[in-house]
This record gives C-alpha cells, sequence and structure tokens, in this order.
C-alpha cells in the first residue's frame, strides 16, 4: 500500500535537512571531537541500541559524555558521577545529540517524533498505546520539549528510577499518542523552532484605558 503524501514529504524533508545539517556542521564535528580526545580518553561516540519504528532495533549515535565503564542504569541524572565537566556542557547544549543527524540520514530517526527508548520499555506499551511504535523515533518531540530539563528533576527525587518509570514515562506516551493522532508537518516545523529557539510567548494583552 502506498505511503500518505504527507509522510513522504516528512522523509524527504528529514533526509535534505538531515544531510545539509551534517555537512554544515561538520567543523562543530571536528571540533567536538578533538576536544572529546582530549579531556575524555575513548571513543568519541557513544552506540547504543534503541528500539525504532515497528519495534525494530537500531543504532543510535551521539557524542560521548561520560567515563569509559559498564551501564548501570536506564535513567541519567545531572548529578551523575559517570558524566564528565564536557559531557555536562555537551548534554546541557543538546550538541551530544548532533550524530543523531546521521540516523535521520539513514532512515532509522525523524527530526520530530517520540525519543527512541532503551529495549525494555517499548514492552511496556499496551493496546493503544502500541500505535506509537508506527512513527520513527525523533531527535526531538513534543514529549521532549516538556521534559527538556528531566535530568534536572530526576536529580531531585528519591528514586529516579522509579519517578521516570510511574511518572515520566506514562506521561510521555500520552503526550506521544497525541502526537501519532494529531501529526502535520507544520506543527513538526514548530516543534523544530521552539527546540531550536524556544517557545514562542504568547501575544500580549492590550492594555484597557
Amino acid at each position: 500500500m502506498a505511503r500518505p503524501k504527507n509522510m513522504v514529504v516528512k522523509e524527504g524533508f528529514d533526509r535534505v535537512l538531515s544531510l545539509a545539517g551534517l555537512l554544515v556542521l561538520m567543523p562543530v564535528f571536528l571540533v567536538i571531537g578533538i576536544m572529546i580526545s582530549i579531556f575524555m580518553p575513548g571513543p568519541v561516540f557513544y552506540r547504543q541500541k534503541r528500539v525504532g519504528q515497528y519495534g525494530r532495533l537500531f543504532t543510535m549515535y551521539k557524542f560521548r559524555s561520560m567515563k569509559v565503564g559498564p551501564e548501570t542504569t536506564t535513567v541519567t541524572t545531572d548529578s551523575d558521577v559517570r558524566i564528565t565537566p564536557l559531557g555536562s556542557f555537551l548534554r546541557r547544549s543538546k550538541l551530544d545529540e548532533l550524530p543523531e543527524l546521521w540516523n535521520v540520514l539513514k532512515g532509522d530517526m525523524s527530526f520530530v517524533g517520540p525519543r527512541p527508548d532503551v529495549p525494555g520499555y517499548a514492552d511496556t506499551l499496551t493496546g493503544e498505546q502500541r500505535k506509537i511504535l508506527e512513527l520513527k523515533p525523533g531527535i526531538t518531540g513534543p514529549a521532549s520539549l516538556k521534559y527538556a530539563r528531566e535530568e534536572e528533576i530526576l536529580a531531585k527525587v528519591d528514586n529516579p528510577e522509579k519517578y521516570n518509570d510511574e511518572v515520566i514515562y506514562p506521561d510521555k506516551v500520552k503526550i506521544n499518542l497525541d502526537y501519532y493522532y494529531n501529526w502535520s508537518m507544520s506543527k513538526d516545523l514548530k516543534i523544530i523552532g521552539n527546540t531550536l529557539f524556544g517557545p514562542t510567548p504568547p501575544p500580549k494583552r492590550p492594555n484597557n484605558t
């Protein structure tokens, strides 16, 4: 069955913009790679298996922001001792996510969509919630905007993993399901704009004088 025309437009937009982004940002990639090599000995890139469209696994790429070592939890807070000073800057500025442009170019991801989860979380989706898996995961999305400071939120609770599983993750599922049903290219462009430049402030009410 042919894909809807608007989804073809979305995929074409993703491929063209990701290629342009990779070419334009190549000097930034080079500088970050050199800084990681100097201040964080070890691999420049962090690779991890994530759940993609239709539940298929793919390898997601990011700039490494932590010390080399085994992963002990699926949840990270901004007070995690594994995060290096340079890594903290990369995470706060979201520069660590630039290599995901390669995932978009390959077709594993989209610019906008649900963030790709580590294996295990998708298994908790039931019924209507599984429609989310029909979407390509995104670099940003409505849930990403709401929880832009997720690591700070998790750092303030006693049990970050439990709070994520019982509060944040279920809320993200609701947000992503709403995105599934109400997707439009114009909304994607607005989400990208809000990600890059911050949300547009509401218009001021005129003074009644």
